[in-house]
């Protein structure tokens, strides 16, 4: 039986793993740049600026464009109590400042966690989820969220989002120099190099791509190890977990704001086939039953 020690640090270092696997596919889209295109060198600058400036846009603005448009009120009155000394208890347990508290009137049930670090961090959940979950899994859930919180996964997603913004806009300047035929003599002159290089700039943003929702995949097992280690109890987020499957789609549910959800908020089923296990690659969450079966075995 694995700890959540073990869990935690595994999908840690597969994630750094991942995060490492995308620096080779920049340093050589940069030097292919420079070694076809006359004055290349001048797209990494570029594309990084670029790349930084929506970055920071959204972990600064993120939270805020985020709970405005999931349409989440804070979580105040006698009502929504139980929540809130919930929410207290388990930011004292992982020894962070206590998040804002949301709710969205839906009656599906999941929830989220947004916000860039500790002291700026919310907490969602809908209406549903208090309707249809116990103690033990509301607590699960909001531990899970809470523990993306205190892993500062949004601030490690932030720079894996640059990373994957460079890849893209370095790889979409290289294929308008080809288009224009802007290359040097020295891409006619090995055309192995130049057959790499188109590949690169064909490929190299899917493949970024992938590692990105790999690494997202990787963060939700790593926090539901966490939650288990806040609660001490893995049963009461594996059956919320349980409960989510087969929910209906949220009502404002949309997938630029989807990767924040405890679950996927389209309401797509997991049935299981060879085509469903490849679409598995294109998606931020890891399946239900996977992350079930990991918090059983804890």
């Amino acid at each position: 039986m694995a700890s959540f020690w073990d869990i935690q640090r595994k999908n840690k270092l597969y994630s750094y793993a991942l995060v490492g696997a995308m620096i080779p596919i920049v340093i050589v889209l940069v030097w292919f740049a420079g070694y076809i295109f006359d004055g290349g060198s001048w797209i990494f600058p570029f594309a990084i600026a670029l790349s930084l400036i929506y970055s920071i846009g959204g972990y600064y603005y993120g939270d805020k464009i985020v709970l405005s448009a999931s349409g989440a009120k804070l979580a105040e009155g006698k009502d929504f109590t139980y929540l809130n000394n919930v929410c207290e208890g388990l930011s004292l347990a992982a020894g962070i400042p206590t998040p804002k508290l949301y709710v969205m009137n839906d009656s599906s049930p999941n929830a989220f966690a947004t916000g860039r670090d500790p002291k700026h961090a919310s907490i969602a959940v809908t209406t549903g989820l208090m309707q249809k979950m116990n103690r033990s899994e509301i607590e699960g859930v909001i531990a899970h969220e809470m523990s993306h919180i205190k892993n500062f996964d949004i601030k490690f997603m932030t720079a894996v989002v640059v990373l994957v913004g460079l890849i893209s806009i370095i790889a979409e300047m290289m294929g308008r120099m080809f288009w224009f035929g802007r290359g040097n003599d020295r891409g006619g002159k090995n055309g192995l190099l130049l057959i790499i290089g188109i590949f690169l700039v064909i490929f190299g943003p899917l493949m970024a791509q992938l590692v990105r929702l790999a690494i997202s995949r990787k963060r939700e097992f790593l926090a539901d190890a966490s939650a288990a280690q806040l609660t001490r109890n893995p049963g009461g987020l594996a059956s919320a977990l349980e409960k989510l499957k087969g929910s209906p789609a949220l009502k404002k549910a949309n997938d630029a704001t989807a990767p924040l959800f405890i679950s996927d908020p389209s309401g797509a089923g997991e049935k299981k086939s060879f085509f469903t296990s490849v679409s598995h690659l294109f998606s931020t969450h890891p399946p239900l039953d996977a992350r079930i079966k990991a918090l059983k075995g804890m």
